[in-house]
């Protein structure tokens, strides 16, 4: 498996959340991965340094910012209270990135449909 701080770990990451599909709909360099239709991650690609965009409850997203200042910021083009940026590297711990994954991932589902969280659910 793929180091998570990698590009490849974190597109096999995402790529094994039940449901989750990917797309370029802003064109080439910002791969989005969605759930039931809702965008829970976006990779920026064109940049030297890789990023991720992430939902995130706003009271975690302030406490990850203060925590993590030199790789978690407000979500670049995104609404700054709901999503982070995350710069992917050797700072941030893999345990701490894949949390921050696994709650965007979670917060998406769960505005998703019943029916459609129930067919996620297996």
């Amino acid at each position: 498996m793929a180091k998570l701080q990698t590009h490849a770990g974190v597109l096999a990451y995402l790529s094994r959340k039940p449901g989750a599909d990917d797309s370029y709909p802003f064109g080439p360099g910002a791969r989005v991965f969605k759930v039931g239709g809702k965008m829970f991650a976006l990779i920026g690609e064109d940049e030297p340094t890789l990023t991720l965009n992430l939902k995130c409850d706003p009271e975690d997203a302030l406490a990850l910012r203060a925590a993590y200042p030199k790789w978690v910021r407000p979500g670049y083009h995104m609404n700054k209270k709901h999503w982070n940026t995350v710069v992917v590297g050797e700072g941030l711990p893999d345990d701490v990135l894949r949390e921050m994954i696994d709650h965007s991932y979670a917060l998406v589902v769960a505005s998703l449909p019943k029916a459609v969280r129930t067919m996620l659910q297996g």
